[in-house]
């Protein structure tokens, strides 16, 4: 499948829990902090001084993604470290119970977290 040309057009490409998954998670990350939304990797992706966060949808799944996710473990037992770096991701079935203001806080979290440290992509040797 192609990427979406949009960030609208991501999600209207969807359907069923995945679209409004999606459409809650993207409402409630612009309403923790003022992010660009881009399409990259084939996902949507929210950036404020640099790449934060990111939403997957799968045919079983919805992945919330985070660059500084590490950091925000505290926020969420669920949010789980992925590689070498500080990304780590909530993953979500249809079955799993998220609530928007957390959510939010998470976006809140993740952009302050850039706007202290930088943009997570832009790491020098030695860091």
């Amino acid at each position: 499948m192609a990427p979406a040309a949009s960030p609208d057009a991501y999600v209207a490409a969807l359907t069923g829990w995945q679209r409004e998954r999606v459409e809650m998670l993207r409402a409630a990350i612009q309403a923790g902090a003022p992010f660009d939304e881009i399409i990259k990797w084939g996902n949507l992706v929210f950036v404020s001084n640099g790449l934060c966060m990111l939403i997957r949808a799968e045919a079983h799944r919805v992945l919330l993604g985070f660059w500084r996710g590490k950091r925000l473990t505290a926020y969420d037992p669920r949010i789980k470290p992925s590689g070498k770096y500080e990304l780590a991701n909530l993953v979500m079935t249809e079955e799993t119970v998220i609530d928007s203001a957390l959510v939010s806080r998470l976006a809140a979290a993740a952009a302050a977290l850039n706007a202290e440290l930088g943009d997570p992509t832009r790491v020098t040797k030695g860091d």
